[in-house]
C-alpha cells in the first residue's frame, strides 16, 4: 500500500475499477485522495476498446495511480476472478502503464446493493448504479488505509 501511495502520481487522482464479465465499474477519487465519487459503467465489448476507454478517461481527469477490486472467495482464496482480474491488469500495462493497486472487494456489490434497496432504488435504477458504486466503495476503501497509513486521519 505505501509503495502505490508513493508511485502513483502525488497530487494525481486515482480510478477505483469493479471489473465484471459485462460491465466495468469506474469510481474516481479528489486529488486529496479522501473522497471516492462513482465514475461510470463500461459496457464490456473488448479488451481493446475497454482498455482505451479505461486510458482515454485516465488522461482525462489527470489519474496517477488504478485501484482494482481484487475478486476474493469468502474463505480469502484466489479463485477464477481474481486470476481473470490479474491477467487484465497485465494485459492493460502496455496500453496504461500507471501503478495498480489490488483491493478486496469482497461484499461490495452485496453491500452496495442492501443500500440501494434500502434507499428504494428500483430494479433497473440499481442495475445502473451498482458497478460505478461498487467501484467507489473499493475505491473509498483503499483511500481509507491510505490516509490511515500516513496518519494523516481528519479529526473535528
Amino acid at each position: 500500500m505505501r509503495a502505490f501511495a508513493e508511485a502513483a502520481t502525488g497530487g494525481a487522482r486515482l480510478i477505483g475499477v469493479d471489473l465484471g464479465t459485462k460491465t466495468i465499474g469506474l469510481a474516481l477519487s479528489d486529488v486529496q485522495r479522501r473522497i471516492a465519487s462513482p465514475l461510470e459503467t463500461i459496457r464490456r465489448v473488448k479488451f481493446t476498446p475497454d482498455a482505451e476507454r479505461l486510458r482515454d478517461l485516465c488522461r482525462q481527469h489527470q489519474v496517477g495511480g488504478l485501484v482494482f477490486g481484487l475478486p476474493l472467495n469468502m474463505d480469502g482464496s484466489a479463485g477464477p476472478r481474481v486470476q481473470s482480474t490479474r491477467a487484465f491488469v497485465r494485459n492493460l500495462k502496455p496500453i496504461l502503464d500507471l501503478p495498480v493497486l489490488f483491493q478486496d472487494e469482497r461484499l461490495s456489490t452485496a453491500v452496495v446493493t442492501r443500500a440501494l434497496i434500502e434507499a428504494d432504488t428500483s430494479r433497473a435504477k440499481r442495475a445502473q448504479l451498482v458497478d460505478k458504486l461498487a467501484a467507489a466503495y473499493i475505491l473509498q476503501g483503499a483511500l481509507d488505509r491510505m490516509q490511515d497509513l500516513s496518519g494523516d486521519v481528519l479529526t473535528d
